[in-house]
């Protein structure tokens, strides 16, 4: 089904993002195996953008941090 309008308020964007950055992972895969490397490779996925990757929808935090988790991880590679 398409919609006549952005107005008629239902939207696909973050599905579309979704699709997108795993795209970008998987070409430089060259793909993905069998069941259990999709697996593996969408939880980690999840894992990256819940507790690593800043949103600027969230003011450049986590959605951990905006949760009130304090995973204590570095900020930079070289802090450990």
């Amino acid at each position: 089904m398409r919609l006549k309008t952005i107005l008629e308020g239902i939207d696909n964007n973050i599905v579309e993002r979704l699709h997108g950055t795993i795209r970008e992972r998987t070409k430089v895969m060259g793909g993905l195996d069998n069941e259990q490397s999709a697996i593996r490779m969408i939880e980690g996925q999840r894992i990256y953008c819940n507790y690593l990757r800043p949103h600027m929808a969230l003011n450049g935090k986590t959605p951990a941090e905006v949760a009130g988790l304090n995973m204590e991880l570095a900020k930079t590679s070289g802090n450990r």
